[in-house]
């Protein structure tokens, strides 16, 4: 057996299995970059966050999100509309006093199942759950799970 053909057996199954690797990564995590203000002092406009794909069932009150929501947003992964924003509130959890009043919802009454409250860290500048109401539950894409470094810039390369 020649060098070339020990080295394609080891290398080509190494190789394939890194493929599955990313590909499995690829599936449960992906990078979005942050637009706007509404996530301030946590997230600012540019920051890339590592997001972990979860659904409604897997998020807690206080994870930041990232959720698909209307006719507004940051379009992106396929063309929806994505926001970054802090659950206040998922389904059984009680509706917060910031977010009832301006939803003519009676403060504490329990979110709806397959439902979530989102809110901005920038209370002033963002639009969220108080402007919007519920989000459906189906629309969450996943849970940041840390700010990522700056992408390295064009000429960086």
């Amino acid at each position: 057996m020649t060098w070339s053909v020990v080295a394609a057996a080891t290398l080509l199954p190494l190789l394939a299995g890194t493929i599955a690797l990313l590909a499995g990564l690829r599936r449960r995590f992906v990078v979005i970059s942050v637009k706007g203000q509404s996530m301030r002092p946590a997230l600012h406009a540019g920051d890339r966050v590592l997001v972990r794909r979860r659904p409604l069932r897997h998020v807690r009150a206080g994870d930041i999100v990232v959720v698909e929501r209307g006719a507004r947003g940051s379009r992106g992964l396929s063309g929806r509309d994505w926001v970054i924003k802090r659950a206040a509130a998922v389904p059984g959890d009680p509706v917060p006093a910031s977010v009832a009043t301006p939803m003519s919802a009676p403060p504490g009454t329990p979110v709806p199942d397959g439902r979530l409250l989102v809110l901005g860290d920038n209370t002033t500048g963002s639009v969220d759950s108080r402007h919007y109401g519920y989000l459906p539950g189906a629309g969450v894409l996943g849970v940041v799970v840390r700010r990522l470094p700056p992408a390295p810039e064009a000429g960086d390369r």
